[in-house]
């Protein structure tokens, strides 16, 4: 795992991170691992841009009987 140090943050800011943690019952440093990690995820347009430029890249498959492959793999 990595480590991060912040340097110089303002001392309102602790103390609401704090309030924060207490709040949902985590320590200053889990809580600030929860969120770091939600800032970092990509946010639902960058996601959706992701999908669009993955499915350009895939044939398309209009012509295909989506039941019959139920059918067929119910069989199995």
């Amino acid at each position: 795992m990595a480590q991060v140090l912040v340097r110089k943050l303002d001392g309102a800011v602790v103390s609401a991170l704090k309030a924060r943690a207490a709040a949902n019952g985590r320590s200053l440093e889990e809580e600030l691992r929860q969120v770091l990690a939600a800032a970092a995820r990509p946010t639902r347009q960058e996601a959706l841009a992701w999908a669009a430029a993955i499915r350009e890249l895939s044939e398309p498959v209009d012509d295909i009987d989506l039941a019959e492959l139920i059918r067929e793999d119910r069989s199995r």
